[in-house]
């Protein structure tokens, strides 16, 4: 299945638009475009619902035909518990995560060796087991992919596996093809961006960002080959790394445009 993630909808769900999105709306839009699935990503404010708040956005999600998935990150067992609690009452089958914690106010940076999170995650996702929902680590810069996928195969859980996004992973100089190939046989779930490096002014140095969908490096055809989603039911969730674009107006207009192309690409490609 196509899915849409609040990544998609990041300036548009942000106080710099000038009438932010609830996830309410968000869930609206992504019917709006055709899909059944919204991933909450790293959305801050939900971590701080109360069941009446999650119950009710669940609501709102069935109503309109939408399934739910939560994202956060890291791997601290009373973070993982919380969204395994979150994911439920949404009706949520899978949590995405990563490895590292970053700080924030109200607790310290967490960044676990493999074998410490080779001890957390055996401890608890006997939980998601049995709660029937899965995890899935993503793949990014601050942990090598050989590292994401050892310890994934370590615990050897069917409940445990591997967010695939190889875009995250040029930054620490992985090449995105080898990522994908390394992390196919465990992959639960597919971010989907495309990217691009450019020219900064001058000719000095380069800046990595987000391209429209099918413009940039992403190789979507090897990696689709690769991971086969559609045999393997694996849902695809579009994301953006769209650069502010000197307007909330003109931010937001781009930041459509680009998921309208996005959902028609996949859209043509058939492997949802």
């Amino acid at each position: 299945m196509i899915g849409l993630s609040t990544y998609a909808l990041f300036w548009e769900l942000s106080d710099r638009a000038p009438r932010p999105l609830t996830l309410a709306a968000a869930v609206d839009r992504t019917r709006e475009l055709g899909l059944g699935l919204l991933q909450v990503c790293d959305y801050a404010p939900l971590e701080t619902w109360d069941e009446i708040q999650l119950k009710e956005l669940r609501e709102h999600a069935d109503a309109q035909g939408v399934a739910l998935e939560v994202g956060t990150k890291g791997i601290r067992p009373e973070r993982l518990r919380r969204f395994l609690h979150i994911g439920q009452v949404l009706g949520a089958g899978l949590v995405r995560s990563m490895l590292n914690t970053p700080a924030a106010p109200n607790h310290p940076a967490h960044a676990p060796s493999a074998a410490e999170a080779e001890a957390i995650l055996r401890e608890v996702i006997p939980e998601y087991e049995a709660a029937g929902v899965r995890l899935a680590l993503e793949t990014y810069e601050q942990v090598p992919t050989a590292d994401v996928v050892g310890v994934v195969r370590k615990v050897g859980s069917p409940n445990l596996g591997i967010c695939s996004d190889p875009a995250n992973s040029v930054a620490a100089l992985e090449n995105p093809r080898e990522v994908v190939e390394a992390v196919a046989p465990y992959v639960l779930n597919m971010h989907i961006k495309d990217f691009a490096f450019r020219r900064q002014d001058g000719w000095v140095g380069f800046v990595y960002t987000g391209t429209p969908m099918g413009e940039g490096l992403l190789d979507y055809d090897h990696m689709a080959a690769a991971i086969r989603p559609a045999e393997k039911n694996i849902n695809q969730i579009i994301e953006h790394w769209l650069p502010w674009q000197g307007s909330a107006e003109e931010t937001v207009r781009a930041e459509r445009q680009w998921t309208e192309q996005a959902v028609a690409y996949l859209r043509s490609k058939g492997n949802a």
